[in-house]
């Protein structure tokens, strides 16, 4: 369980990778729509993708020629349910959390 906390708080960490997951909140998207708004290469991308994916925090899939990618939701719930077990936080609402990565995307614009 430790390993995937750890995993998932370290995908987590990095504001891409946030970016990536509030994109994919709205549906799947190939690994070339993903790339697209973000000013570097596809295998930096690709990198990305990976650690959401070891993280469990997306899935992939190759349809024809085209690689996608989906959000796997209840992949946080771990991470959840640990922050419960100090008191201090509200269970994860993922639509509370898709308005937090929208304003931190906003946030990131305005720099």
């Amino acid at each position: 369980m430790t390993t995937d906390l750890d995993l998932a708080f370290a995908a987590l960490a990095d504001p891409t990778r946030r970016a990536i997951l509030s994109m994919l909140l709205e549906d799947d998207m190939a690994v070339t729509d993903v790339a697209e708004p973000f000013q570097m290469s596809l295998a930096a991308i690709s990198k990305h993708l990976a650690i959401l994916a070891d993280a469990g925090l997306i899935s992939q899939e190759k349809r024809g020629r085209v690689k996608w990618c989906k959000l796997e939701p209840d992949a946080l719930r771990a991470a959840s349910v640990w922050m419960q077990g100090f008191g201090q936080f509200d269970p994860v609402d993922l639509d509370d959390f898709e308005r937090f990565l929208e304003g931190e995307l906003k946030d990131e614009d305005s720099d």
